[in-house]
């Protein structure tokens, strides 16, 4: 073999490699997350806000009905990966699930731009000083609440999560707890 062809082999060898490491490396990112106990003896803060719609939304409403509660902020790239699966989540589980979000110090109007932008439609409820942030103890973003349908908070989600993907259930189960 001549050394033009070797070289071309090379490169397309190293172009292939790279493509499944990228690949590889943006499932693995996207999945990263970790579950967290809601501490036994901390009561859920309240959560009062009206979202994009007009719609005013109280957690303590929302008992007999299993919340997912997702804080997000539109500068955070896992969040903007996860907010889709969001949706689609509450696309599928309409009526048995209410998915809310809550974004985080930014001012309510980028928030529901953004919403409206990418064809999100699960509630977003502003936080421009990040008061409920820190009321629920968000640190790192996305964090997400799993509440259930007696309005008791299960745990707490750090990180991006496909919400799509066959194993989220478990994360949203009692019995991952």
């Amino acid at each position: 073999m001549n050394s033009e062809r070797l070289r071309a082999i090379a490169s397309a060898a190293r172009r292939s490699l790279t493509a499944v490491l990228l690949i590889a490396c943006s499932q693995w990112s996207f999945a990263q997350y970790e579950k967290q106990p809601w501490p036994d003896k901390q009561a859920l803060p309240v959560l009062h806000g009206t979202d994009q719609n007009g719609k005013v939304w109280d957690l303590k409403a929302l008992k007999g009905k299993a919340v997912i509660l997702n804080f997000w902020a539109t500068w955070c790239a896992p969040c903007k990966e996860e907010l889709p699966s969001l949706q689609t989540l509450a696309d599928l589980q309409e009526g048995a699930l209410q998915v809310l979000t809550v974004n985080v110090k930014e001012p309510a109007q980028r928030a529901w731009r953004y919403a409206h932008a990418t064809g999100l439609q699960v509630p977003v409820i502003p936080d421009p000083k990040g008061e409920l942030a820190q009321a629920f103890g968000v640190k790192v973003f996305p964090t997400t609440l799993v509440i259930d349908v007696q309005g008791q908070p299960l745990y707490r989600v750090v990180g991006a999560v496909d919400w799509t993907d066959p194993n989220s259930p478990a994360v949203i189960s009692r019995k991952g707890r």
